[in-house]
């Protein structure tokens, strides 16, 4: 009877995660990101679409990011096998030219919306309908718009759950966006859909929130306040935020405003890609404005919210803060457990009403592979570096074979010998032959 292992996925995969700014894509660019613990090579084609491939040549790994441009496809610095924008090898230099079956990178789709390239890692046919429709930032000119980007040393959920609860705004931001303690004591309502989570707060205070006073009739005078944060997943979370001195809704018709939208990508379970799109309802012709407006967002969370979420990670990190000794297990510590969890809705926020929901853990089922046969010597040579404990709870690619030998007496596409020399084959057990075809 086959054994079954559970390994436990940290992210959820069949979902839309923003991989790059459309501007960070140029006409002519190899741009590379990692994302999910995956390298992503991306680049558009000549007529302007965005693709992207696993940045891994299959042959000995080379990052394809490194290579050249040929039209719309790319050729691999290190051997220069050529693959097209769907990841297949299109063109082999070497002896009679034969292309391999297994010479293909993995390729995903891409979709280009609301100013960002949005990228789909799972292995389920992508669902256009799972991505979530922020078409307001496109709702209005160009220079009505901001968009930035950050890298974060934390793990995207602890993002996630500093930007769903504002509860800690009074106390770790500055001047510019203080409540004057009217926002901490309110207990926010949660509205919950199928697949979002929404709080909503309303609060008078005087003056307005700086960031919107100068643009209301009476600067220094009272105003009626809103915010609104809606999570969907994996890990987007848009807030709209006005202030109105008359008596007409609270939302961003009636109210001087703006829309945001923050969303994480996961780049590995410590660091995270922070991508913020903020549309505003005002001075929409100044593009000066933007930069300003950017500058103080950065300035705002690099120096107020990453210091504590990057200090609560580096807890986190740490056994001895979060258990004794006596608990701790030499084989998966405590510090692991928290990140290897799916958050299907974010961290309940202080004194919330609404019911609280345990996240979730995806569980991933596969077939374990022998030690030392072909199958497990082709995992990635990540993988092949781990220490040969830590193997078994890796995820490995398939063995990819070209070759018809299962005892590496040729070399094979993507299937490296393992670097431990206990492992390695005998140096006369490996035929070399022109990029397995012989």
């Amino acid at each position: 009877m086959e054994q079954k292992i559970e390994l436990k996925q940290p992210y959820l995969t069949n979902a839309w995660y923003v991989a790059a700014l459309t501007t960070e894509v140029g006409a002519q660019a190899l741009f590379h990101r990692k994302i999910l613990d995956t390298s992503i090579l991306i680049y558009r084609k000549q007529d302007g679409t965005a693709v992207a491939l696993h940045d891994r040549c299959p042959h000995r790994f080379a990052p394809l990011h490194l290579g050249k441009r040929i039209g719309d496809e790319v050729a691999c610095l290190y051997h220069a096998l050529q693959f097209d924008c769907t990841g297949q090898c299109t063109k082999n230099p070497h002896g009679n030219g034969q292309i391999p079956k297994a010479a293909k990178v993995r390729s995903f789709p891409l979709e280009e919306r609301y100013g960002f390239l949005w990228i789909w890692m799972g292995e389920d046919a992508p669902d256009a309908a799972r991505l979530p429709d922020f078409g307001e930032l496109d709702n209005g000119p160009a220079t009505g718009v901001a968009y930035t980007y950050m890298h974060m040393k934390a793990n995207y959920e602890l993002i996630i759950d500093n930007v769903m609860d504002l509860s800690h705004v009074d106390h770790v931001h500055g001047e510019i966006i203080t409540t004057r303690g009217q926002l901490s004591p309110q207990i926010p309502k949660l509205r919950e859909g199928t697949e979002s989570v929404a709080a909503r707060w309303e609060w008078q205070q005087t003056p307005p929130l700086l960031i919107l006073a100068d643009f209301l009739p009476e600067p220094k005078t009272q105003a009626r306040h809103f915010i609104e944060v809606s999570w969907s997943p994996p890990a987007n979370i848009q807030l709209s935020v006005g202030a109105t001195q008359n008596d007409g809704a609270l939302d961003l018709v009636n109210c001087i405003g703006q829309y945001d939208l923050h969303t994480c990508t996961p780049e590995s379970t410590g660091t995270t890609h922070y991508f913020f799109a903020t549309r505003r309802n005002h001075v929409v012709d100044d593009a000066g404005y933007n930069a300003a407006k950017i500058q103080a967002m950065h300035t705002a969370f690099e120096t107020e919210d990453s210091v504590i979420l990057q200090r609560s990670r580096r807890l986190a990190s740490c056994t001895s803060d979060l258990s004794p000794a006596s608990s701790r297990s030499s084989t998966a510590t405590e510090t692991s457990r928290n990140w290897n969890r799916i958050s299907a809705r974010p961290g309940m926020m202080l004194g919330a009403s609404g019911s609280s929901r345990k996240r979730p853990v995806v569980q991933v089922v596969r077939s374990p592979t022998r030690r030392g046969n072909s199958a497990s010597m082709a995992a990635s040579s990540l993988t092949a570096l781990r220490p040969a404990s830590r193997r078994s709870a890796m995820v490995v690619p398939p063995a990819w074979s070209c070759c018809p030998s299962t005892t590496m007496r040729h070399c094979q596409i993507a299937t490296m010998p393992v670097t431990t020399p206990s492992r390695r084959p005998a140096a006369s057990s490996c035929v070399p032959c022109s990029i397995c075809i012989s």
